[in-house]
């Protein structure tokens, strides 16, 4: 899956290299109209994935990077991004060592104290 990422990744570069290519340099006469209309689509797809990811990009240790990120590589780059479970997870796993509770497992489940009696 990692390798299937990475290569959608370079596809991902080399397509909003082409779009900034046709910018600078016009593609011939059908090729660049087609070239622009496909660089908006995926530009408003990226931008209503930043909107539907946006729990996920509040909680993230760099919000501006991974939003730069998610717009360029779209959902090539979700699988980078923290759950926000995961994230609550560590802040409340700060947490106690900060304060000094040094709780780093969770409370037994009653199943396994009735296991252990």
């Amino acid at each position: 899956m990692k390798l299937l990422t990475t290569f959608g990744r370079l596809l991902a570069v080399l397509f909003w290299l082409a779009v900034l290519g046709n910018l600078i340099s016009p593609f011939a006469a059908p090729f660049a109209l087609l070239v622009n209309l496909a660089a908006t689509a995926v530009l408003l797809l990226h931008v209503l994935q930043l909107a539907q990811c946006h729990g996920r990009l509040k909680v993230s240790a760099q919000p501006t990077r991974d939003r730069l990120l998610l717009l360029l590589f779209g959902s090539f780059y979700l699988q980078a991004l923290p759950s926000p479970a995961s994230v609550v997870e560590q802040l409340l796993q700060a947490t106690r060592v900060a304060e000094g509770d040094g709780v780093t497992e969770p409370a037994p489940d009653a199943a396994d104290q009735r296991s252990a009696a």
